[in-house]
């Protein structure tokens, strides 16, 4: 049985292909419209506005004009999920009921053994958090504190809440007892090593204990509450092999079936947040972890879903906070509103006040973000004074001018009209004048009609396409030719050969003649897996999305070969020629008159 990467045999990576639809994956994490015969949609790997990513189900690959990323849905899910090409082949065989074969053949993943071991400890030690707060003396305290903030046992047991003791080593001698390494477990975030003296403690004590999940459901880190006094309120797991507190998200592996059905997020700013929303019946809520919002959980959260609704904190600071992450939001395209928790709560006093059926209503009612720019601006200013209504209004029509929509203009000067008492007119006009004086600071800047990923090239057209010279064009045109058909690639191999003046064609068009060579079917998406390079997957991807027919006859193929093997040939004339011009220059006629006849054989070849 042949393998492929990772040991894996070629039929298990042929069947996971089979059963894995390029579309079904993708559309998973990104919204696709049809256009023709490929699908379009907005780039999950960076940053833009204007759809560049590219489906094509005819060939079962992706690729976005945008970076450049492509391949089959294998590379997919490694560049979505961030897996190895083992670790993807083997989750999609177990999505797909693939048998993975035992004994002889058995795919070798790849393994970092202090990441499993590590892995295997956050786990049990979950589980052993869980049980002293459930069953135990230690975590009578605790769960008085969590029934007084609503919490029942299925609440409790669904997100795994602990407590652990406030003793120095009661972890300790639990992974002790297991022959864990007490050093790996300190790197690992679990222990503190002593400061006086040698070994260890754990670190976390007195607390309430919420672990935290990777995407794909295995603990990796926990963030613990202090019961009673004490700083800080909140402890998190350090930075570990694990644990990236920037590119995690609380909650994300059991809200983001919900968050794929729904193409929307609950982004709240605490754990007790997310739980109480569950039990409201929403479970589509994530939290960062107790920091300002990253890019890396922004990039996240747009290959998942279209929409973000931003439920923090009713009161000054949470709206402060709401304000900040607007734009980071509608960056990178996503769609966002801003739920009104008011009273000055945060969303889980919020729901244990006034109950689930209110609190969903808040979050289907959330406004526009430039709804709230308002509310939140109107806040800074005394209306009952004339002076502070001349000062909101100065401020607040910037906020309108932006609007691309002159209906949402009206809608909110209508609005600024009625709230202060001023004319509508003169707020248009005024709102008309700082647009025009607006788009002449822009110049010709971004967010004009038909720019192309804006948010990625600020500047800039969509660039014309770049004429390739006539040799790299026509071993574009073999290659997609020889994809698709194994008679051309037999036929460009006796004639060619390896002979490609590209060093990633040449690359293609061996690996091409090898699958061949295997006996195997002109299959694009397999051939993909049977590559070992990033750069050249994408090559693939990129010639495949070539606008060109498959039809072909020996005189096309003829062409192309000449135009190949006619460059380094026409280089070497270019270079015999600045030879001769110097040798002219320098005033040896011999030696450029023997150049002249080398020019002249060169060319007749």
């Amino acid at each position: 049985m042949s393998t492929g990467q990772g040991n894996i045999p070629d039929d298990v990576i042929e069947e996971v292909l089979a059963k894995s639809d390029i579309v079904d994956t993708v559309s998973k994490y990104v919204h696709l419209t049809k256009q023709g015969k490929y699908l379009k949609g907005l780039c999950p790997f960076h940053s833009e506005k204007t759809p560049s990513f590219t489906v094509t189900p005819e060939r079962q690959i992706f690729y976005c004009y945008g970076c450049g990323k492509g391949g089959n849905a294998i590379k997919f899910r490694m560049e979505i999920e961030g897996f190895s090409f083992p670790e993807a082949v083997k989750t999609m065989a177990e999505e797909n009921d693939i048998s993975l074969p035992e004994g002889q053949g058995v795919p070798v993943i790849p393994r970092n053994p202090e990441k499993e071991r590590l892995i295997e400890a956050h786990e049990l030690s979950a589980k052993l958090y869980h049980f002293l707060l459930k069953n135990t003396e230690h975590g009578t305290e605790a769960m008085k504190y969590l029934r007084a903030r609503g919490m029942n046992d299925k609440m409790i047991d669904q997100f795994q809440i602990g407590y652990a003791p406030d003793r120095w080593d009661t972890l300790v001698q639990f992974l002790t007892k297991r022959s864990f390494d007490l050093k790996e477990m300190e790197r690992g975030g679990l222990l503190s090593a002593r400061h006086e003296q040698e070994g260890y403690l754990d670190r976390f004590r007195g607390r309430i204990m919420f672990p935290i999940h990777d995407r794909s459901g295995k603990v990796i880190a926990f963030a613990g509450r202090i019961l009673g006094d004490g700083q800080p309120k909140y402890l998190n797991s350090p930075e570990t092999l694990l644990f990236n507190k920037s590119r995690t998200l609380y909650n994300l592996h059991q809200a983001k079936t919900s968050i794929r059905k729904l193409r929307q997020i609950l982004l709240f700013e605490g754990y007790g947040d997310v739980i109480s929303s569950w039990e409201a019946g929403l479970h589509n809520g994530v939290a960062t972890m107790g920091t300002s919002l990253t890019e890396n959980q922004v990039a996240i959260m747009k290959s998942v879903a279209e929409e973000v609704v931003v439920v923090y904190d009713g009161d000054k600071a949470g709206m402060a906070a709401a304000s900040k992450v607007i734009p980071m939001l509608e960056g990178v395209g996503l769609k966002v509103r801003i739920a009104l928790v008011n009273e000055g709560m945060d969303p889980d006093d919020y729901i244990r006040k006034f109950g689930p059926e209110r609190f969903r209503h808040v979050v289907e009612t959330a406004v526009s973000t430039t709804k709230f720019k308002l509310i939140y601006l109107k806040k800074n200013h005394i209306l009952l004074e004339e002076d502070g209504k001349i000062a909101y209004a100065k401020e607040a029509l910037p906020i309108i001018a932006v609007l691309n929509s002159s209906t949402e203009r009206e809608v909110y000067l209508r609005e600024l009209s009625s709230e202060l008492h001023l004319s509508y007119e003169s707020l248009k006009q005024d709102c008309n004048l700082l647009r025009q004086s607006m788009q002449k600071k822009m110049g010709d800047g971004d967010n004009k009609e038909k720019r192309w990923n804006n948010g990625r090239h600020k500047k800039g057209r969509q660039p014309a396409p770049a004429l390739l010279p006539a040799y790299h064009a026509a071993e574009r045109r073999l290659l997609s030719l020889m994809l698709q058909d194994a008679e051309v690639a037999r036929y460009v191999g006796d004639r060619l050969g390896e002979a490609f003046n590209i060093e990633d064609h040449a690359a293609i068009a061996a690996y091409l003649y090898a699958f061949y060579a295997q006996g195997k079917s002109p299959d694009i998406s397999r051939f993909m897996s049977s590559l070992q390079d990033d750069r050249l997957e994408m090559t693939v991807s990129s010639i495949m999305m070539m606008e060109a027919p498959a039809e072909w006859n020996v005189q096309v193929l003829d062409d192309c070969i000449r135009e190949v093997l006619k460059f380094p040939q026409q280089r070497e004339i270019d270079q015999k020629k600045e030879e001769m011009i110097k040798a002219e220059r320098s005033g040896d006629f011999l030696r450029a008159a023997q150049i002249a006849s080398e020019i002249i054989a060169l060319e007749r070849q």
